[in-house]
């Protein structure tokens, strides 16, 4: 596992969003081989959508050829409601870019059969023959995804109960109202995230230093999912300074010698523009 430590949140948008283009670009893709990303939602990745945004209007990246799936949604919301997360994605990155409609995968909330929804999307996901890059966060009890803790880490899409916490967590886009948070979500599985060829996952703030402590220190452990990627064969950490507040002095300037010659993010897309 590589964690990539940024000075702050700019930053490490800015490297997130690199590394996703420069990813995009290097693989080439094709109508009939297209790229697949796997999207977040929440307040950590705008930064990295609207830069990204910036790369697309500058002309450096195309996503004509990208497909994508995000990762969960609420149940029992509409779609058009502005907590859903079908609407965050259309009004915060993609009706923005050139992505076609026909290429954004979403889970339904709302599907009559949520088992049988998530049995399609497992399936969507097949069809691709998988994901090549998994973006996501961490939630501030480690959960990946809504893969809450005790979750299994080889689960595949399906219905979850929220946490408290994370439903506290989440009423800031709620008024600050946990009885409007929905307690149920669609998501995908640690599993699925696992079987991504590569995943990206990104930690900002002092709120997400005692989970990146686990994930970096500490061994695997259901009670925080993210633990997992401990496991896979390519998975990145991506921080800003304060979200390394609990991790020792030592592992951090390990990780910081380890990776120094990567660190600067106008070298990745510097790689593909020559």
């Amino acid at each position: 596992m590589r964690l990539i430590v940024q000075k702050d949140y700019e930053t490490m948008s800015t490297w997130a969003a690199y590394y996703v283009a420069r990813a995009i670009i290097k693989a080439e893709p094709k109508q009939n081989s297209p790229f697949v990303l796997g999207l977040p939602t929440g307040s950590t990745p705008l930064g990295m959508y609207r830069i990204l945004t910036d790369l697309y209007n500058q002309g450096v990246i195309s996503f004509r050829h990208v497909v994508t799936f995000n990762m969960d949604e609420y149940v029992g919301i509409p779609s058009d409601h502005p907590q859903s997360y079908r609407r965050f994605m259309q009004d915060n990155f993609f009706s923005s870019i050139d992505i076609p409609k026909e290429n954004i995968n979403f889970l339904d909330g709302n599907a009559p059969d949520p088992d049988e929804e998530c049995r399609r999307y497992e399936q969507a996901i097949d069809s691709y023959e998988g994901i090549d890059l998994f973006l996501g966060g961490i939630g501030t009890d480690g959960h990946l995804a809504f893969n809450e803790p005790g979750s299994s880490l080889t689960s595949r899409t399906r219905v979850k109960t929220l946490a408290e916490e994370t439903r506290v967590s989440n009423s800031r886009f709620f008024d600050h109202d946990i009885s409007k948070v929905p307690q149920y979500a669609l998501t995908v599985g640690v599993g699925t995230i696992m079987d991504a060829r590569e995943v990206l996952i990104l930690a900002y703030g002092h709120s997400k230093a005692r989970a990146l402590k686990h994930v970096i220190e500490e061994g695997v452990n259901h009670m925080w999912t993210v633990s997992a990627l401990q496991q896979h064969r390519r998975a990145t950490i991506l921080c800003d300074e304060d979200a390394t507040d609990e991790l020792t002095v030592g592992t951090v300037k390990y990780f910081k010698q380890m990776e120094a010659p990567n660190l600067d993010p106008d070298k990745l897309l510097d790689s593909v523009r020559r």
